[in-house]
């Protein structure tokens, strides 16, 4: 048994003066020893967080004391320490934005929930279209087999792409899947709205499919993308299969990395090995950049840096003021 918890939940509810209850749940986080992240809005709470497994239990249960929270589902997964460096809780206008004009309310509108048995049997209906609503970075460490892939950075672009691609399952039925569930109750809602007739969403999200006993994490290929220092968790406990490809060679992998390039930082997939080669540098615009924190971690000196780069065949000459 390991002595850490990482929870991930939401709830749509009603909170009065969210800026004063981001206060007050940041002091009881605290004095919980728990960190992570929170957003709280006047349309409700999300929030992932981890610390001690007594102090996770004694969290949950001061939740489920708020008659507000006392429905609330928290995902568990057992971690060997904190998945997150700092506690943070912050007010927020939404808690998700699809940056709609007019929001949805999933209390008032919302695609029908699906088990992790009925969205299975989803998956394997040729007639069913299958729109992973998460980010393509997301997407791209790991998804629910024959999923449709967003070309989408940011959540909120999704409704945009949607309209750009509609013809192709307009008539179609179409479920949808995000982490942990809270993205696709408005953005179900949203397909409705617009007028998709037969709208299905993954009740409980990827992390409630890979914990059903009866699934077990069936026909999802790779690993979940998870915004914690983890990055990435299992979810097939049937059998495991590797669909990520490292940005610089193309092999086979599943670590992820942030370019090295602060005005870039981009997320890519990339061993060790290639991470160290290449400077963690996404390109060789950004391998040379005057701000490169792969340099400035491993304090390599100009030379260094220049000998790194020459083995490439790149220069400092290249870099861009």
């Amino acid at each position: 048994m390991k002595k850490y918890q990482v929870l991930l939940y939401y709830q749509y509810v009603t909170i009065e003066n969210p800026e004063q209850f981001a206060k007050e749940h940041l002091a009881l986080c605290k004095s919980l020893n728990l960190k992570g992240r929170i957003l709280v809005a006047g349309e409700g709470i999300n929030g992932t967080l981890s610390g001690l497994t007594e102090d996770t239990e004694t969290y949950i249960d001061a939740m489920h004391n708020d008659s507000r929270f006392k429905d609330t589902l928290f995902k568990i997964d057992q971690a060997d320490g904190h998945a997150f460096k700092k506690m943070h809780v912050r007010s927020r206008e939404e808690i998700v934005s699809l940056s709609l004009e007019d929001d949805i309310n999933p209390h008032e509108l919302t695609g029908e929930y699906l088990s992790p048995k009925d969205f299975r049997e989803a998956l394997m209906d040729d007639n069913t279209v299958v729109i992973d609503a998460r980010n393509d970075y997301e997407y791209d460490l790991g998804h629910f087999r024959g999923a449709i892939r967003p070309d989408i950075r940011n959540f909120r672009d999704l409704p945009q792409w949607i309209q750009d691609n509609k013809e192709q399952f307009m008539e179609k039925r179409v479920v949808t899947y995000c982490t942990g569930g809270i993205r696709c109750e408005k953005f179900s809602g949203w397909l409705v709205r617009e007028g998709f007739k037969d709208v299905g969403q993954l009740d409980g999200g990827i992390a409630m499919y890979s914990r059903d006993p009866e699934v077990r994490g069936d026909l999802w290929d790779g690993m979940m993308y998870v915004f914690d220092e983890r990055l990435s968790v299992p979810i097939n406990h049937v059998e495991h299969v590797v669909i990520a490809k490292d940005w610089f060679d193309g092999e086979p992998c599943e670590r992820y990395c942030n370019c090295s390039n602060p005005y870039c930082n981009r997320q890519m997939i990339a061993s060790e090995e290639n991470e160290h080669k290449y400077l963690r540098g996404c390109s060789a615009e950004c391998r040379v950049h005057e701000a490169n924190r792969y340099v400035v971690e491993h304090e390599l000196s100009h030379d260094q840096w220049e000998a790194r780069l020459n083995a490439l065949g790149e220069s400092l000459a290249k870099e861009t003021v």
